[in-house]
């Protein structure tokens, strides 16, 4: 199997499970010819998810809670079953966060699970939490266009808020962590 990043630092931790990787881009703008799994960074859309967890998605619904995908969980050792939202764009609002989930029942949202569903080329989703209704990304919601590659505009606005983008960037790397230790664990479950 085959695992679908949406940026090359996804990718990166991606490599490091040992499977074979595509990159994507920000919201799947590159379909693969092949089933992957969704792999990368989710928003949390409730407080039951703290940065790091990872999440062996069941299903991906939209923002109406339609299900675009189901299928079992990959089996990854220490991660969480859940429900991933696809969504259009970063919602880092905690109150839309906290709505989102009450009408779609998800736990966190993504943008490139749903259109890889979508394609029909969706086989898992396996996603680890960088960002809470608690503790959201703040200034680097808009560091990243629609190749993955940084904004300059957004490095301008995150350097302005130096605290909260030092907290933010390391829940991102926490995250990360999270996600290339998957594929290390004995029994992880992680395709190759």
């Amino acid at each position: 199997m085959t695992l679908a990043c949406a940026t090359k630092t996804e990718e990166r931790a991606a490599r490091k499970t040992g499977a074979r990787t595509v990159l994507v881009g920000v919201g799947a703008r590159h379909l693969p010819d092949e089933p992957v799994v969704s792999f990368g960074l989710a928003g949390a859309l409730h407080d039951g998810l703290a940065c790091g967890d990872v999440l062996d998605a069941t299903r991906v619904v939209d923002v109406q809670g339609t299900v675009l995908w189901e299928g079992a969980p990959l089996g990854v050792s220490g991660a969480r079953t859940a429900t991933i939202l696809a969504v259009d764009a970063v919602v880092d609002d905690p109150g839309e966060r906290r709505r989102l989930h009450e009408r779609t029942g998800a736990d966190a949202a993504d943008m490139e699970s749903g259109v890889l569903a979508r394609s029909g080329r969706l086989a898992g989703c396996l996603r680890a939490v960088s960002d809470t209704p608690e503790r959201t990304l703040g200034p680097l919601a808009t560091m990243l266009d629609a190749e993955g590659r940084l904004r300059p505009a957004g490095i301008a606005r995150a350097l302005t808020r130096p605290r909260r983008t030092g907290r933010a960037l390391a829940d991102v790397r926490l995250a990360l962590k999270s996600l290339q230790h998957v594929g290390t664990r004995p029994g992880s479950g992680v395709p190759a």
